[in-house]
């Protein structure tokens, strides 16, 4: 039987723009770090890189940054993509703002990935590509040049490819932009 590696690709490093600037990945959410949720959710991948800064995690990662530095999600993704030890044949992606996403999302999109991957739309019908699985020999065909991955849109980078979408559960894509985003999400957890 012929086996698949699963790859996961955290992305840590935006500029949080309307939380101040706060480090997204060490805010603490149900006694866990954001980035340990996240990294919870990767419970059946086999090979995580957290895109961001070095810090210790409860699991082994790999930590990489784009170069330069604060070139988007898209640019991170594909930073991401280049740091595996062994590339894998499908590439979870996920913002580390989204701390209810599980291993149960993560298993949706990575079931439901044919063609050139699956993305998860929230209730109203908007896109996550930043909670997706994408197939990366299907993101090397949408790849433009290293030069021109700064500042270039999620949206962007995927357009061509096909994508499945997965329906969200309840509000497992709610995020974590806005310090009233963080205080809704602490009553979920009861913080």
């Amino acid at each position: 039987m012929e086996t698949h590696r699963t790859g996961a690709v955290v992305l840590t490093g935006g500029s949080s723009v309307r939380l101040g600037g706060a480090d997204k990945a060490s805010i603490e959410l149900g006694g866990l770090t954001l980035l340990e949720h996240a990294l919870g959710a990767m419970l059946d991948i086999d090979e995580v890189v957290v895109v961001g800064d070095p810090v210790p995690t409860t699991r082994p990662v790999t930590f990489t940054r784009e170069d330069p530095r604060g070139g988007g999600p898209a640019a991170g993704l594909l930073a991401g993509l280049r740091a595996f030890a062994r590339r894998p044949d499908l590439l979870v992606v996920l913002a580390v703002d989204m701390p209810l996403v599980t291993s149960s999302t993560v298993r949706r999109l990575t079931e439901a990935s044919s063609g050139d991957g699956a993305v998860l739309v929230d209730q109203d019908g908007k896109v996550q590509f930043l909670c997706a699985a994408y197939r990366p020999d299907a993101l090397d065909r949408v790849r433009p040049s290293y030069e021109d991955e700064h500042g270039l849109s999620m949206r962007d980078l995927v357009r061509g490819l096909e994508l499945v979408e997965v329906a969200a559960f309840g509000p497992e894509t709610r995020d974590v932009d806005t310090w009233d985003d963080l205080l809704a999400l602490r009553e979920t957890f009861g913080d």
